[in-house]
């Protein structure tokens, strides 16, 4: 079994299975730029689901799961022991159950359920719909509790939907699972190890020989090791091979990552120990955050990171210091041709940052400083700043602090200039979304912050970024709260939120509806005047705005709201949008019936509609037009009769649209 690249090594409750890289699943579009960078995904998205399946190898216990999960409105429970690739075995029973029935299309939703985060807008599963809902993390018996009681509510709303979930059970928690749960669970096992680092190797196109595999020493790793461990020394010998500087053949490239894997940690502690200076050991700490950057630069974050961390300057002058040069291969960093620093061990940069986070916890605090000042040195291009991104916000996360890395966000974004958002604060905010067992803190501190007092217009901005690319795939009913609470404020930013949100909206008829019923509720309870919301939901009813086929029973009830509303300007644009789709495709007359319905039958509200779409006709003397405002005229005509005929049964005079004109 595998499972890409969700790991982090020092977390044993970290998901498995996976590959090279930390415990990140990044999501969204325009995320290539991560995969470049060596941190790669697990999207639930499709593209990311069949590169993992082209990695997966089956447990044992996979086929009789999978059998169980056929059945419209079942619910399987994975039992598995940590390491044994769990969360990846439960995303491929929810893709190939999809590609068995041949429902992995739009209509159909593939997401992440929260297990414990508060869950801002109701859980509506559909026909088909599949979800993945992870508990691995939980080691609470009270949390453990409150989970089981939401699954119970999951699986009856599942089961009448005729939707699928599967449930990653955590481990050691027997004790406290309810017993209704057990006829629903099935035992994994662990996949050969072995069979996990030859599939790996074989997508990465590499050329070996089964005896190339035959090393004792990889063959305890393969049975002793996590699937996370395995497919990180596949992903090794990859970069080994791709690094050029590791020899030319398998067994070289195999024995580096064999040493990377098992010796680095030793390494690192062992020349540590034996650099006490304290100059020394900041430059090994800059060399491994910005390896690969220029020499300067890296020149440059060393002291700063002096300086922040309160280290005074050599009371001599530089000349009659030992020179940059020396110092640098005195620590085994090698300079390139182009002037880019790097270590000569592979992988051996890693291994240095994540020694530095977990024995100087006393320095913690200043190393966030001195990424979010270093990480915006001039000599750094995008990449080298992303670069620093991730090597930083992985450390921190590992130690289980997000809030230096939210912290960096904030400060970052808040410092842009311009419309434009600022990278560093965008990566790092989505990598802090895609951590399995973190993930959740982002979006509730996301939530709490829009939801709190004012907030920057360059924070705006990265929130929206991240909402519409990141948060929308894998938590779209969360992205489209957190981009509400945005587009109700006051600027320019909060207005590219609204655009965000109605473009979100868009895209997913269910999201649509959801939408509208959202604002429909807010409007109501708001004073009878043109709002945000109000606003919002005008500009969502919109003929451009619809799905297709419209949903009109959705329509309808926003219209509704609307016209209930003051007459505005604001009806001016809905309605012309309708009439103009109307008169470019007859399937949308009917939009024509329904928003006459929409207004109850209100006097004021009809006179609105007529004198609009005499307008709107009067515009372009155009015979399509004509025709498309006499129809809205006659559905008008008899909502005005219906009327008459009420009022007359209740004694009061009649009133026609013929009056009205």
């Amino acid at each position: 079994m595998t499972e890409q690249d969700r790991v982090t090594v020092n977390d044993p409750r970290g998901p498995v299975n996976n590959g090279l890289g930390p415990q990140y699943v990044f999501y969204g579009a325009g995320l290539d730029w991560m995969i470049r960078k060596g941190v790669e995904s697990l999207r639930i998205i499709r593209e990311d689901r069949e590169r993992l399946a082209d990695r997966f190898v089956p447990p044992a216990g996979y086929r009789v799961a999978a059998d169980r999960l056929e059945k419209p409105g079942s619910v399987v429970l994975l039992e598995a022991p940590p390491g044994s690739g769990r969360r990846a075995a439960a995303i491929m029973l929810l893709h190939e159950l999809a590609k068995d029935a041949g429902v992995d299309g739009e209509g159909t939703r593939f997401e992440e359920l929260p297990p414990l985060d508060k869950d801002e807008s109701p859980f509506t599963p559909g026909a088909g719909d599949r979800f993945l809902l992870d508990l691995s993390g939980i080691t609470d018996e009270e949390a453990y509790a409150k989970v089981q009681r939401r699954l119970a509510v999951y699986r009856s709303q599942v089961r009448e939907a005729g939707a699928h979930v599967v449930a990653v059970l955590p481990s050691g928690m027997d004790h406290a699972r309810t017993p209704d749960l057990e006829p629903h669970t099935v035992t994994l096992g662990r996949p050969r190890g072995i069979a996990v680092v030859r599939r790996y190797l074989h997508m990465d196109r590499m050329g070996f020989s089964a005896a190339d595999l035959q090393r004792t020493d990889l063959q305890r790793l393969c049975d002793l090791s996590p699937m996370r461990e395995l497919a990180r020394l596949a992903g090794l010998v990859r970069t080994a091979r791709d690094n050029g500087r590791f020899g030319a053949d398998f067994a070289g490239w195999l024995d580096q990552a064999m040493h990377a894997v098992t010796d680095r940690a030793g390494e690192v502690g062992r020349q540590v120990a034996a650099v006490r200076a304290a100059p020394e050991r900041a430059l090994l700490l800059a060399a491994a955050v910005f390896e690969e950057a220029g020499a300067d630069t890296v020149y440059e974050a060393w002291h700063s990171l002096m300086r922040t961390v309160g280290q005074e300057e050599e009371a001599t002058t530089e000349l009659a210091r030992t020179d940059f040069g020396e110092r640098l291969a005195a620590l085994g960093i090698e300079r390139s041709p182009d002037e880019r620093l790097h270590f000569g061990r592979l992988a051996y940069a890693d291994a240095v940052r994540a020694y530095f986070w977990s024995n100087f916890p006393g320095t913690r605090d200043d190393l966030r400083d001195w990424i979010g000042h270093a990480a915006g040195l001039t000599g750094l291009t995008i990449d080298d700043r992303v670069n620093v991104v991730v090597r930083f916000g992985e450390r921190s996360l590992a130690i289980g602090r997000p809030d230096h890395l939210f912290d960096l966000v904030v400060r970052w974004a808040s410092s842009a200039n311009g419309p434009s958002c600022d990278p560093r604060a965008v990566a790092a905010l989505e990598l802090g979304l895609s951590h399995e067992r973190l993930g959740a803190w982002f979006r509730r501190r996301m939530y709490d912050c829009v939801r709190s007092g004012p907030l920057s217009e360059g924070l705006v901005r990265v929130l929206t970024a991240v909402c519409l690319r990141s948060l929308g795939a894998t938590h779209p009913d969360q992205a489209m709260v957190r981009l509400h609470y945005l587009a109700v404020r006051k600027g320019e930013a909060a207005r590219e939120a609204g655009e965000a949100l109605l473009h979100l909206a868009g895209r997913d008829r269910r999201l649509y509806r959801l939408l509208i019923d959202r604002l429909r509720d807010r409007t109501r309870r708001q004073p009878p005047e043109a709002g945000p919301d109000l606003l919002l939901l005008t500009e969502l009813l919109r003929s451009d705005r619809a799905p297709d086929p419209p949903p009109w029973p959705d329509l309808f009830l926003g219209w509704g709201t609307v016209f209930a509303q003051p007459p505005t300007e604001l009806w001016n644009p809905l309605v012309s949008s309708w009439l103009d789709a109307a008169a470019d495709e007859g399937t949308r007359e009917m939009a024509l019936g329904e928003m006459v319905r929409a207004a109850h039958g209100g006097a004021a509200a009809l006179h609105r509609l007529y004198a609009i779409a005499c307008d709107w006709a009067g515009a372009a003397r155009q015979p399509s037009r004509a025709a498309v405002a006499s129809l809205l005229w006659q559905h008008i005509d008899h909502a005005q009769y219906a009327r008459t005929e009420n009022t007359e049964r209740a004694g009061a005079g009649p009133r026609t649209t013929e009056e009205a004109r």
